[in-house]
């Protein structure tokens, strides 16, 4: 079983994360934001990973640092929860609609990280959360999961609906590159290794 525990406190957040990416969806996700815990159960739930989370942030200021931190966190805990790369397909794509949105995201565990991201929110917030604060999760996931991440919108109407047909997609895309279904031998990659290497 790939698992990982990721534990992180500063003076504006206090984390705590347990992930198994072979598990059957059991999720707790508790942020004190109930939008991200939305998000985040959305994101378990189609990548069929377990999650559990336990967060408190400086939510007096707003809800960035929590939101920022924990996808620092998530992040982490696929890198360490990936402890080798052999045998994974490294490559995730998803598609997802949600109503009238629709959503892609394309990922690569590259050891690279980059976020690509084009979405157009026509709402600020949704309920108390910013909707800005959706990239800054993706950027901080992308960071310490040493992933290349491609989110986009491709349309859509409704704030809410555009923001959820996302985290669905980040997790069923990543629920392929993660998987170990006996497509590769080895390392997915020409050089042989694929942790902070440079092309």
């Amino acid at each position: 079983m790939r698992k990982a525990e990721v534990k992180r406190t500063t003076k504006e957040t206090s984390i705590e994360l347990a992930l198994c990416l072979d598990g059957s969806a059991r999720t707790k996700v508790k942020t004190g934001c109930g939008f991200l815990d939305h998000m985040l159960t959305l994101l378990s739930v189609h990548g069929r990973f377990d999650l559990m989370i336990r967060a408190k942030g400086d939510q007096r200021v707003d809800d960035h640092h929590l939101v920022e931190d924990t996808g620092l966190c998530l992040g982490q805990a696929f890198q360490e929860a990936l402890e080798t790369t052999e045998g994974i397909n490294r490559y995730g794509t998803a598609l997802v609609p949600m109503d009238e949105s629709l959503a892609r995201i394309v990922l690569d565990f590259s050891g690279r990280p980059l976020t690509v991201f084009y979405a157009e929110f026509s709402r600020e917030k949704v309920g108390t959360f910013d909707t800005e604060l959706v990239e800054e999760f993706f950027r901080a996931f992308s960071a310490t999961g040493k992933a290349t991440l491609h989110a986009e919108v491709l349309y859509g109407k409704n704030t809410h609906h555009q923001i959820e047909a996302l985290f669905k997609a980040l997790g069923r895309a990543l629920r392929e590159a993660v998987d170990q279904s006996g497509h590769y031998d080895g390392v997915p990659s020409s050089k042989g290794v694929i942790r902070g290497e440079m092309t």
